[in-house]
């Protein structure tokens, strides 16, 4: 590791800070979602309803595992990997949309869903039933400006990936001088 530039150790320390975090925040997410679907009446629900109230929560979970601990965990680990095997030395330019396009994305995408998620549970167990309405109060009725936040975060998320993992590709296609 010590053969490693310092903006590659740099970028690995962020994305392994980031996938320790989101580990406890994946741990607690799976706690809310307990104790949050505990509160929702089963009796007074139909099966449908009640999971459907629960369920964008159980998901969080794991999103924030997959999203916010396996990929930056896989990405640090593509990067030593690449270099240790021959691969050109990548500039700071991919690293950082990876780090601020992926990751920025990716903490936006899950304030997102829990904020979604808890919107929805919270209205059902307030004894709204009706999932449209919800869905449309969500959105303040103005699904245009939900589709534009959430494509942004997606957007965001994609081309931060999407670019490390083109410079990444073109750095394997020759070995290292």
């Amino acid at each position: 590791m010590q053969d490693l530039p310092p903006h590659y150790r740099s970028t690995i320390r962020t994305l392994l800070r980031f996938a320790l975090l989101m580990t406890l925040v994946a741990l607690l997410a799976g706690v809310l979602f307990q104790e949050s679907a505990k509160k929702l009446d089963l009796e007074a629900l139909s099966p449908g309803l009640y999971l459907a109230a629960g369920r964008r929560l159980a998901f969080v979970h794991g999103h924030v595992f997959v999203s916010g601990v396996l990929v930056p965990i896989s990405m640090a680990m593509a990067l030593v990997l690449a270099r240790g095997i021959g691969g050109r030395e990548l500039t700071r330019r991919p690293l950082v949309w990876l780090r601020h396009g992926y990751l920025g994305g990716v903490s936006l995408m899950l304030v997102l869903m829990l904020v979604k998620s808890y919107h929805l549970l919270l209205a059902v167990r307030g004894g709204e039933h009706d999932l449209a309405a919800i869905d449309r109060a969500f959105s303040m009725g103005m699904p245009l400006v939900r589709h534009l936040i959430y494509g942004v975060v997606h957007v965001s998320m994609a081309f931060g990936l999407g670019v490390f993992a083109v410079a990444l590709w073109r750095s394997l296609s020759a070995p290292a001088d």
